[in-house]
């Protein structure tokens, strides 16, 4: 699956804007919901809930792909994203900040009737993230908006599991990308996603999917055992390249009948644990499609995962980086 540098990735899922929020645990108290999951709000529980931070939030373009594919575009790769926003200042600002980290614009989507997505993440002085999500505009993506030309560029489509929710227009993103000679991967996004899509799942990664994230709950919903090793096995009977990430325990790994287990990087302090899973799935991606050994794709997978998880935001900061382009250029020669 090794690929040049010059070959284009392309995401596809919701373009969200992040709303990154430090607040205390007394916070969470006042709102509904477990600590640590993801709850869809209308747009007017969104419009309440802002207001109540008790200081101003950190704004930066996220959502699942979209985090995957700013981390390929700052290790070098041309990437897009494909996904729909409304026509309204955080589009503008999602669209300018996707272009300034190296992405190309030529595949957003725009419905002038409706919001822009967006995703607040309350983070509590633990490093913990309680999500709460109106997808605006991204909900609305339909068969319709997939074209040709937007899979033409490409060489590997990375797609977020959330788009299970509608699958008429899954199943026919899955066809398109294949049949624009695509490789595809794609992370299953939640346990609930898998859990509701158990009865088309294996039949679509058998016959579209080359590479699938997940992480322990996900690996579970998918096999009905809880061992992770039992969740390994069960997504590589259907796809030939798998990675079940076991958050501090490492991740297990298998490729074309070859398995690995590969050790997490330790942190000593959690600043925000906020697309960390995505940001590993770019570490693995990118030396997988450079040709990596496997073991040598989860040691620097499992590397940018940790420095994403030591600052605010779905990407390391300027020092995480530099221990990233070293790892990187000892892989490289190896």
């Amino acid at each position: 699956m090794a690929m040049t540098d010059h070959s284009r990735i392309l995401g596809v899922g919701s373009p969200l804007m992040d709303i990154l929020a430090p607040v205390p645990e007394s916070f969470l108290e006042g709102i509904s919901g477990a600590k640590g999951g993801m709850q869809w709000l209308e747009p007017e529980e969104m419009a309440a809930l802002i207001p109540q931070l008790p200081e101003e939030p950190h704004r930066a373009p996220g959502g699942s792909a979209a985090n995957t594919v700013c981390v390929l575009a700052q290790l070098g790769w041309p990437v897009a994203l494909l996904g729909k926003m409304g026509r309204d200042a955080d589009g503008e600002a999602y669209k300018k900040a996707f272009v300034a980290l190296g992405g190309v614009e030529d595949s957003f989507k725009y419905d002038a009737t409706r919001h822009t997505g967006r995703c607040l993440s309350l983070i509590t002085p633990d490093g913990e993230r309680t999500m709460r999500t109106d997808l605006g505009a991204a909900m609305f993506m339909e068969k319709e908006d997939l074209l040709p030309e937007d899979f033409e560029p490409c060489n590997h489509v990375h797609i977020e599991g959330y788009g299970l929710f509608n699958r008429d227009y899954f199943h026919f993103l899955l066809k398109s990308a294949k049949e624009a000679g695509c490789t595809v991967s794609i992370d299953m996004a939640s346990f609930e996603v898998v859990r509701d899509s158990l009865d088309i799942l294996p039949e679509l990664l058998t016959d579209y999917v080359d590479m699938v994230f997940a992480n322990e709950e996900e690996a579970e919903a998918f096999s009905g055992n809880a061992d992770p090793e039992a969740g390994l096995k069960a997504l590589a009977a259907c796809s030939p390249v798998v990675a079940v990430k076991l958050g501090a325990e490492g991740a297990l790994l298998h490729a074309q009948g070859e398995q690995c287990r590969v050790d997490a990087v330790p942190v000593a302090q959690l600043v925000d644990t906020t697309g960390a899973g995505d940001c590993w799935a770019a570490g693995f991606l990118h030396g997988y499609l450079k040709g990596w050994p496997l073991e040598n794709c989860g040691r620097f997978a499992s590397l940018v995962g940790a420095e994403t998880v030591r600052c605010l935001g779905a990407s390391p900061g300027a020092e995480g980086w530099e221990r990233i382009r070293a790892l990187e250029s000892e892989l490289n020669k190896q």
